[in-house]
């Protein structure tokens, strides 16, 4: 005698996966804005230790008008640093996560220097994976 599973058997497993998917799978959808946050913090601390290793050795951290990269290639503008390292600070810019260019302000809004993403909006403001993150948030 051949054993198998009913109509009814089978169904019954196949609603049970669903009711799972539909309680498991937005959970699991939301976790790519959360890594992505994490990932822009972690490239922003970065930057500001190298910023702060630039301070250390000009006196000063880069104009806005030099931006971030003061930190890979030696700034022509004014002020020029004195004692600017060799091969500079970092190898290369990150992009922020959504592939733009992180923003830079010297002084800054929120501190002594702001560096920040505009979110997945790429735009100012927002909520949740469109909310900025910057540097005053580490």
């Amino acid at each position: 005698m051949q054993r198998g599973f009913t109509l009814i058997e089978i169904m019954v497993v196949i609603v049970i996966l669903g009711v799972l998917a539909a309680l498991v799978v937005p959970k699991i959808m939301s976790r790519p804005d959360e890594a992505r946050a994490v990932a822009a913090k972690h490239d922003i601390s970065a930057l500001m230790q190298a910023l702060k290793l630039y301070k250390l050795d000009n006196g000063s951290y880069p104009t806005t008008e030099q931006g971030l990269k003061a930190l890979t290639q030696k700034p022509t503008v004014a002020p020029v640093p004195n004692n600017w390292k060799t091969g500079g600070y970092l190898d290369k810019l990150p992009q922020d996560p959504w592939g733009r260019d992180f923003q830079y302000l010297s002084p800054g809004v929120k501190g002594e220097v702001d560096v920040f993403s505009f979110g997945a909006d790429g735009a100012p403001g927002g909520e949740g994976a469109d909310a900025d993150i910057g540097s005053w948030n580490n």
